[in-house]
């Protein structure tokens, strides 16, 4: 009860009056992102991040992670109304929330969504307390070459899961990886891959890096996209029916359990988890509808399942240092910015930091339900806004942001110049996902394969005695194995 108490206190310690409201503004700008379609979440951390430089570690991370689940939440609410999703995961709600919008009960599929993504928040925050502790004690006994094994394993795991084939999305890590060595060695102490430019010494910023992917790309490519639905389907009574919440109870509880696991591996998404989740309620029987056709379950699965996913995606971040997907990986960058690098030893060195996000995730849940709710209306007419109105305001901000970090015009033509490339790629249906991820965990595993090989002088065998190496190693092979049989099979056949 003394470390219960303890930890209590810590908790409480954190809610500041300040944290409170840098993680209601957050959850205000995440629920305003996931309502206005074109602009993900990766893209407003991008863009937000200089603005965190004047805060604290604690503050910035609350306001960064409040943006993230925030903007899973404003997702539902347009995905229901108007079939049209502010982001990804959004996309499975619309399959049964927007059935049940042009039947005339918006209001409860929205309450429903809330609702469940409020207990899946709740449910979530107290998984990660609970479980980031033991996980972070345990990654402190994994030596560097099984460190460096574990990271492959994450790229790996990436390039596979990434949207589209793997080949690509491994030239891609790899093209970031190099990318996050250009600049002065840690090793040596020399400048590589410089090509004589005094700019590159530091190596290219992550802050132009991110807002030139996601940021600069996806306002490109919104601004190629159709126009948006200028009528709204009413809201009418919100609170849902003793039948629609008992229908969506078990449904939630099975979506936050698949969100929570899924999420702690690294390369899930939430869409993927929320697929997993109304995949997931095809086995069980729905009370009201059947699922397509505008069930409750439908709704309150995925729901609970991207949420969860998206706040349970931390541990594998805070605990070994692999960031899951675009997000996150903004999130480890704002870390290392603030001078702390995520991984082994990251939650036990900084257990004021910790308790404090986690004390934005109940707080920040419980603003995202008074907000939602009542607001849904407001969020869905937002859409009558014309996008091309708001670009030229954005493109100023972020050259003032970038240009603010370290007041060159190199950080901001290289800014352009990403987010040119991140639009290419888009066109050519690839995703600059892996670029980032290789571009964080590229030094990273140069540092403990440094470090391994320094240990054992140089001999190459430790990788297969280290048991967590090994396995890495085993996954790995028998994942390129599998590719290539599935990939020969068709051929082979015909």
């Amino acid at each position: 009860m003394g470390d219960l108490s303890a930890w209590f206190g810590q908790f409480i310690a954190v809610l500041t009056l300040e944290n409170v409201l840098l993680c209601f503004t957050g959850a205000l700008i995440g629920t305003v992102v996931g309502v206005l379609p074109g602009i993900g979440p990766a893209a407003t951390l991008a863009l937000l991040l200089p603005v965190t430089f004047v805060l604290d570690p604690a503050g910035a991370l609350i306001m960064l992670a409040a943006i993230y689940y925030g903007a899973q939440y404003g997702s539902s609410t347009t995905a229901i109304l108007l079939n049209l999703p502010g982001e990804t995961s959004g996309i499975v709600t619309a399959l049964d929330g927007h059935r049940l919008a042009l039947s005339g009960r918006a209001g409860p599929a929205i309450a429903i969504a809330a609702l469940s993504s409020l207990f899946a928040g709740l449910a979530t925050a107290v998984f990660i307390a609970v479980a980031a502790g033991p996980v972070a004690q345990w990654s402190l006994l994994i030596s560097p070459a099984g460190l460096a094994g574990l990271i492959a394993l994450g790229l790996f795991a990436a390039a596979v899961i990434a949207p589209g084939r793997p080949l690509p999305a491994v030239i891609l890590i790899l093209a970031g990886a190099c990318l996050g060595l250009i600049g002065t060695d840690s090793g040596g102490g020399m400048p590589r891959f410089t090509l004589g430019l005094t700019e590159l010494r530091d190596g290219i910023g992550f802050v132009p890096l991110v807002m030139g992917l996601f940021g600069i790309s996806e306002l490109i490519r919104a601004l190629e996209t159709g126009s948006r639905p200028d009528r709204i389907p009413p809201i009418g009574w919100p609170w849902p029916t003793r039948r629609d919440l008992r229908a969506g109870v078990w449904p939630t509880l099975r979506g936050t359990t698949i969100g929570a696991v899924l999420g702690a591996v690294p390369g899930v998404s939430t869409v993927m988890a929320a697929l997993a989740a109304r995949g997931l309620e095809r086995a069980f029987k729905t009370p009201d509808r059947r699922l397509g056709e505008g069930a409750i379950a439908g709704v309150s699965a995925p729901e609970a399942a991207n949420n969860a996913s998206a706040q349970s995606a931390l541990i594998p971040l805070l605990t070994l240092g692999l960031p899951g997907n675009p997000v996150i990986a903004v999130l480890a960058g704002a870390l290392m910015i603030h001078g702390m690098a995520p991984g082994p030893g990251f939650i036990p060195n900084n257990p004021d930091l910790f308790n404090a996000l986690i004390a934005s995730f109940v707080i920040g849940n419980v603003i995202l339900m008074i907000l939602n709710l009542p607001l849904a209306a407001v969020w869905a007419s937002l859409l009558r806004v014309p996008f091309r109105k708001l670009v030229p305001l954005i493109i100023v901000l972020s050259i003032i942001g970038v240009h603010s970090v370290h007041g060159s015009m190199f950080d901001v033509w290289t800014m352009l110049v990403f987010g040119i490339f991140g639009w290419l790629l888009v066109r050519l249906g690839l995703q600059p996902t892996p670029i980032v991820l290789g571009y964080i965990l590229g030094p990273a595993f140069e540092e403990y394969l440094r470090r391994t090989l320094l240990f054992s002088r140089g001999d190459m065998t430790v990788f297969v005695t280290d048991p967590f190496s090994l396995a890495s190693i085993l996954l790995i092979a028998g994942g390129c194995m599998f590719l290539l049989v599935r990939r020969l099979r068709p051929s082979t056949a015909g």
